[in-house]
């Protein structure tokens, strides 16, 4: 989505892609001329290397919403465009409210991907979100679907759990963005460089996913030199993403007793004691001002959503991220169901959220300083 400058850009990205080991391309029509510079660049490696090419697994991507016919024709210009026949994977490209969902199960949606399965242009069919956690959790209950793309990333977890319960029942789970949407990654501030030693930021959110079994790890690129990260994963890792021996052995550190019964417990590794550093500074920077993501401050009266904005704070404050969270705040309202819809100016300080916080936070004042922190003159997004 990234390599758009030229056709020779993308080529070249995707012969060092090959090149380090990556084995999965993920695109969709959505991004510009991507699927039309990819589909130049896959028929150039067929030409180069015609094994490296069988050996690539290619995803693409259609928005929800459109009638049947529409659908289909949309699908038939996505494969002209990539020069093939079928898809490896079909995803539904941001399934990210509960009509998007009802159109996917029950609607045109559901003959589309019915349709590419039985005429043999998709292998599978799956979706990416960047909806609710429920939301989330009622596609992968569906048992319709056989992947899943979703936001896991070293500062925003909480979806972990339904990529631990997708991973689970057999499906497959490429992680959203982790460098960029994840925290820009690949230009760490001080504090964060710091924070995250003896890993650079980067490897240690990329190697996270991996001790969690996330099956797919995306990293998009724009130049060669983006695949950097790619090369040392590979050399770490094992052809299913298990870390290798010395990745996995524990740390210094002991692990609490397990009681009598329990077997023995392995110690922590030492990406676990470089996240739990992480933490801890974080912590010490925040203070008591730290909000913990319990989210029992919601529901706000006024739809505020509380949790999202005080965990940019907590980036900005706890590890220095202040262009990140800055960035991404300044995209609220202007990404419609991408993102949030309502910043910190929506609080009318009614005070609702003050008694349910278990940690007594001063929410309203909290809110304002986030603004007072982050907000800025909107920049142009990458789409749209």
């Amino acid at each position: 989505m990234r390599a758009l400058d030229s056709p020779a850009q993308m080529e070249a990205v995707l012969l060092a892609a090959v090149a380090a080991g990556i084995n999965h391309i993920e695109t969709a029509p959505a991004y510009g001329p991507a699927e039309t510079f990819l589909g130049q660049a896959l028929a150039a490696l067929e030409r180069r290397d015609r094994q490296a090419r069988a050996h690539l697994v290619l995803t693409s991507k259609l928005l929800p919403g459109p009638d049947l016919s529409t659908a289909q024709a949309q699908l038939r210009a996505c494969l002209k465009r990539l020069g093939v026949a079928r898809l490896d994977n079909l995803a539904v490209h941001g399934l990210n409210t509960a009509d998007h969902l009802d159109w996917a199960l029950r609607g045109p949606g559901a003959e589309l991907l019915a349709w590419a399965e039985g005429e043999g242009l998709a292998v599978q069919v799956g979706f990416s979100s960047h909806g609710s956690n429920d939301l989330i959790a009622a596609a992968l209950e569906s048992g319709r679907f056989g992947f899943c793309c979703l936001h896991l990333h070293l500062f925003d977890p909480q979806r972990l759990p339904l990529a631990r319960a997708a991973l689970e029942a057999g499906l497959g789970v490429l992680a959203i963005s982790p460098a960029d949407k994840g925290g820009r990654l690949y230009d760490p501030p001080p504090e964060l460089l710091a924070d995250c030693a003896p890993f650079q930021p980067l490897e240690l959110a990329y190697r996270v996913l991996l001790e969690q079994g996330i099956s797919t790890l995306s990293l998009g690129a724009s130049q060669p030199g983006d695949l950097v990260w790619a090369r040392r994963l590979t050399a770490a890792a094992g052809p299913r993403g298990q870390l290798s021996p010395d990745e996995a052995e524990p740390g210094p550190e002991p692990a609490p007793d397990p009681g009598p019964g329990s077997g023995s417990v392995s110690g922590p590794t030492p990406v676990d004691l470089a996240v739990e550093r992480l933490r801890a500074s974080a912590a010490q920077r925040l203070g008591e001002e730290r909000c913990g993501q319990c989210r029992a401050c919601l529901p706000c009266p006024s739809a505020v959503p509380i949790p999202e904005l005080l965990r940019l704070r907590n980036l900005a404050v706890g590890h220095g991220m202040v262009a990140h969270a800055s960035e991404r705040y300044n995209l609220i309202g202007r990404a419609g169901h991408w993102w949030e819809t309502l910043n910190a100016e929506a609080c009318r300080q009614c005070g609702a959220c003050l008694p349910r916080c278990p940690h007594g936070l001063p929410i309203p004042d909290l809110l304002a300083d986030t603004h007072r922190r982050l907000a800025a003159a909107p920049r142009r997004r990458l789409w749209g």
